[in-house]
């Protein structure tokens, strides 16, 4: 596993953006009374696979967007000090540490979207607090593996390029329909391409290429005045596509241009149940700590009990 890069990876970029307003419908019922953020992948809820992420590319100040019956998502950042102290009193060292571990990662502040208008919206919501500067959005539903540094890279093309840097993965055209999707062109390095339109979910048949977005961006603060004039896309909600559609346009000012970052590297998609559960088992097998036991199981359950 690559070590953390220090905070100056980050080459001026300090703050990160994780919206997690979504009322996780997909997953009810066990949603109903959990946000979907906290759902455990292993022994540890998404949200904090992601904001480890953002730590690791050194953004350490992180700006949640929330909404209602998000509070666990509060408590799980926070001290509990009952039981680290139950910890304590029994001596065990290591499970403190994996509590206290949360609350001890970065300088977490929150903010309600209130209705629920759309990833563009919530991105907007965030403006207060991030100002003029350029920052990262990272979604809850893509966990990307530490060994793969896709958001350390992206902002070394923000550093490069300038503008807003968006992450890109090729699809079967069969699931195109499901992602935003680019039209792109070459650069000078092979894992780059300059983003020159956006669709949002585009019917079967009108994509313009089989790449993907998926929930990783730095974005230039130019965004918040393209997204204040936004009108709600597809699905009735405003959607930071159509913010980006139009930065893509722009030929090197006012915020543009829009580069991709072409990744290929491990991707845990756990907004979706068949997905989730397959991140579950990938992560489960690969743990120091459980995977030859749980690897041996697993062999004898697909060899013996699903023939």
């Amino acid at each position: 596993m690559n070590p953390a890069p220090t905070p100056e990876t980050a080459k001026g970029i300090c703050k990160a953006v994780v919206p997690a307003a979504g009322l996780g419908t997909r997953f009810l019922p066990a949603t109903k009374a959990t946000p979907k953020e906290m759902l455990p992948v292993v022994d540890k809820p998404a949200i904090q696979y992601v904001v480890e992420e953002a730590v690791a590319a050194g953004l350490h100040d992180v700006l949640m967007v929330t909404g209602r019956n998000k509070r666990p998502l509060e408590d799980h950042f926070d001290r509990a000090y009952e039981l680290e102290e139950a910890l304590s009193a029994k001596g065990d060292t290591e499970r403190l540490r994996r509590v206290r571990e949360s609350s001890e990662l970065a300088t977490i502040h929150y903010v309600r979207q209130g209705d629920p208008r759309g990833l563009g919206h919530a991105v907007l919501c965030a403006q207060p607090h991030v100002g003029d500067e350029p920052f990262a959005v990272l979604l809850g539903d893509d966990l990307i593996d530490p060994r793969d540094p896709l958001l350390t890279r992206m902002l070394e093309v923000r550093e490069e390029l300038g503008g807003s840097v968006v992450a890109l993965i090729e699809v079967d055209p069969s699931q195109i329909h499901l992602y935003g999707c680019a039209a792109v062109k070459p650069t000078e390095h092979a894992d780059v391409v300059r983003i020159t339109d956006l669709v949002e979910k585009p019917d079967a048949g009108a994509a313009p290429s089989t790449f993907a977005v998926i929930g990783r961006y730095i974005l230039d603060p130019a965004v918040f005045g393209v997204l204040e004039s936004t009108p709600p896309g597809r699905g009735g909600e405003i959607q930071l596509t159509d913010a980006l559609r139009e930065l893509a346009m722009r030929d090197g000012d006012a915020g543009g241009p829009v580069h991709g970052v072409l990744f290929s590297g491990r991707r845990y998609d756990t907004g979706d149940r068949g997905d989730y559960l397959r991140a579950i088992v990938r992560l489960a097998c690969e743990r120091e700590d459980l995977g030859p036991e749980f690897r041996t199981w697993l062999k004898t359950y697909v060899n013996e009990e699903l023939r």
